[in-house]
């Protein structure tokens, strides 16, 4: 299944450009490009996330999905039947990208749309049987791709990792 819509966020890989800082270094000693910039935890952690990023887009490509897409779905399965709107505020998305993400996905069959019981003028977002079943083969092949990003860790090390990345960006585990 292909889907005609282009993520709210960068391809994976891709970065803007970015022009060089001017030489302030003696001539004498000069230092590799972005010394400074590259010491920043906050630049290795993007680094880790766009790798991250494209491992797992690589891998729901084969399934046919795109990142976002799997997000949605995956929020679907936790909150249905959900309204868009509250779809949109779970998963940190504008109204018009959730529109039309739901629209690939309820037009490749993954979800349904149907006035919500609770309020009639919403619609209340449902996965479908095969929404169902793609997503489980979705998050088999992104957890696989995660094993690949923290392969060189030890399982010692990916919890600890784990941890920290929770403690500095807020999140609880779940």
């Amino acid at each position: 299944m292909e889907f005609r819509y282009a993520a709210a966020m960068p391809e994976a890989g891709s970065e803007p450009a970015v022009a060089p800082a001017p030489a302030t270094a003696p001539a004498s000693a000069p230092e590799p490009p972005l010394l400074e910039i590259r010491a920043l935890p906050s630049w290795i952690l993007g680094r880790a996330a766009a790798r991250g990023r494209a491992l797992v887009a690589e891998a729901l490509a084969v399934e046919g999905l795109r990142m976002w897409h799997h997000v949605v779905l995956s929020a679907v399965r936790d909150l249905a039947p959900v309204a868009q709107a509250d779809l949109g505020r779970g998963v940190a998305l504008d109204p018009k990208d959730v529109v039309g993400i739901l629209n690939d996905l309820q037009g490749a069959g993954l979800v349904v749309r149907r006035p919500d019981p609770k309020d009639r003028r919403k619609n209340a977002v449902s996965l479908t049987e095969e929404g169902a079943r793609l997503l489980v083969r979705c998050e088999r092949v992104a957890r696989e791709a995660n094993d690949t990003l923290l392969a060189p860790l030890s399982a010692a090390e990916r919890e600890q990792l784990m941890g920290l990345l929770r403690r500095i960006s807020g999140t609880t585990e779940s």
